[in-house]
């Protein structure tokens, strides 16, 4: 049987034993077509199997989570946690609360975090998890009951040597609260290094706020700077407008670039004298309030509703939002308009017609998998500190974190030139994040 007759029995394998799960099979095939290189120099990994281990979670974990409203009516959620490869560390991902939630979702976005979490370079495995549950439009009382259901189950299956939550789309500060609040009550620990992005008075660590949004900006400079450039004077576009988008923005700016839009479900933005980050945190952190109140806070930006972000022109584009929100029609768009590089905030927010698109018209395109991945890192280094009883300064936490993203960019840069890929990232993140799991396993034996 060839390599690419191999390959395609594999995910064949993973289709059939993962039916009607696409995002999931659309995470399973980048990775193997990327990593096909790899397997030519390693031979040891296709004996052992390891594609085909990689592929499966070591542990799925489905629950109910029962819960009532501030009207008394009982409803029925559904609770997942996939544990998916502990090579490298305790299990570290975030959680989603999202009706759009279920298996296939969260298995495609622990699986993108076993090579994420190896490109740090730290000692953390990948998993996620989340709940089919959406706190938006729900009292606080109520989103408090329903984390509490929830963690009611989840406690069991996680600590800080085994799996180890944050937040994700829906799960912010005050979901964390709550879901550490309920973990404490029930095991009677105050285990600060069981869930991250925790609040600053309670063993939170500075920059995870921001982190995810820095990180993939900081990946922007520094992929734009390999190529002579670099994001000052840059016009930029960012899709979504929620924790990830918003720091993204204010790091932008920071870098001297000029946001002109953001967006959220119900359409986007424009400011050509570059978005407000203060006014946009007042309405979304503050007043949780749709983006069309942007339009009201700063008369002279423009709302357009129903439209996709993507028409409006830049050079620089930042999927910050959800997954595959960046189709091959966008694609075509954004080059026409042109946009020189793409650095994707979000998990898989491009589609591979879209990555197609962007591959041949020679825009500098970064995975997610490696360019938001400083969320993950600021975890890590939170973990650190509750480990130690210690916390650091947002100056030192940045600068950690900065380096971070520098060294992932450097990781993906030189695996990329060394499989004779120069500039493609994709193939150098996947690769490189692939190669330094597949050898814990190996060398942990056959489990």
């Amino acid at each position: 049987m060839s390599t690419h007759e191999k390959f395609e029995a594999v995910l064949d394998g993973v289709i059939r034993r993962n039916p009607g799960e696409e995002e999931f099979h659309q995470a399973v095939r980048e990775v193997l077509d990327s990593i096909r290189p790899a397997l030519a120099r390693h031979p040891e990994y296709a004996e052992a199997k390891i594609i085909e281990r990689i592929c499966e979670p070591e542990r799925q974990v489905i629950f109910r989570v029962p819960w009532e409203d501030d009207r008394g009516e009982v409803h029925v959620n559904r609770g997942f946690r996939v544990e998916y490869n502990s090579a490298l560390g305790p299990y570290k991902g975030g959680l989603r609360f999202h009706p759009s939630v279920y298996l296939g979702i969260v298995k495609f976005l622990g699986f993108e975090q076993i090579f994420k979490n190896a490109l740090t370079g730290m000692p953390i495995g990948g998993g996620k998890g989340g709940a089919d549950f959406d706190p938006k439009g729900r009292s606080d009382r109520e989103v408090m009951r329903f984390c509490q259901s929830f963690m009611t189950e989840l406690y069991r299956h996680i600590g800080e040597y085994t799996d180890v939550p944050a937040g994700d789309i829906g799960v912010g500060a005050r979901e964390i609260g709550y879901l550490f609040g309920q973990y404490k009550r029930i095991t009677n620990r105050y285990e600060s290094g069981v869930l991250t992005g925790k609040g600053l008075a309670y063993g939170g660590a500075q920059v995870r706020r921001e982190a995810t949004g820095y990180g993939s900006v900081f990946f922007a400079e520094e992929m734009l700077r390999a190529a002579g450039d670099g994001l000052d004077g840059k016009r930029v576009v960012v899709s979504g407008s929620g924790n990830v988008a918003i720091y993204a923005i204010e790091k932008v700016q920071q870098f001297g670039g000029v946001v002109v839009a953001c967006a959220d479900s119900s359409g986007y933005v424009v400011d050509e004298k570059g978005i407000d980050v203060e006014v946009l945190k007042q309405i979304k952190e503050v007043q949780r309030g749709p983006i069309r109140d942007y339009a009201e806070a700063r008369r002279h930006a423009t709302f357009v509703p129903g439209r996709r972000v993507w028409e409006v022109p830049c050079e620089v584009a930042l999927p910050c939002a959800t997954q595959n929100e960046v189709s091959g029609a966008d694609a075509a768009t954004l080059v026409a308009n042109g946009c020189i590089a793409v650095v994707e905030g979000a998990n898989m927010p491009t589609t591979p017609d879209g990555i197609r698109v962007f591959t041949e018209a020679g825009v500098r395109f970064a995975p997610g998998k490696a360019a938001n991945a400083g969320g993950v890192a600021a975890s890590a280094l939170e973990m650190q500190q509750n480990a130690s009883r210690d916390s650091w300064t947002f100056t030192y936490s940045e600068q950690r974190l900065q380096q971070i993203m520098q060294d992932i960019h450097a990781r993906c840069f030189e695996t990329a030139e060394e499989y004779g890929m120069p500039g493609n990232y994709m193939a150098g993140a996947n690769i490189n994040g692939f190669l330094r799991v597949a050898e814990a396993m190996l060398v942990q034996g056959l489990i």
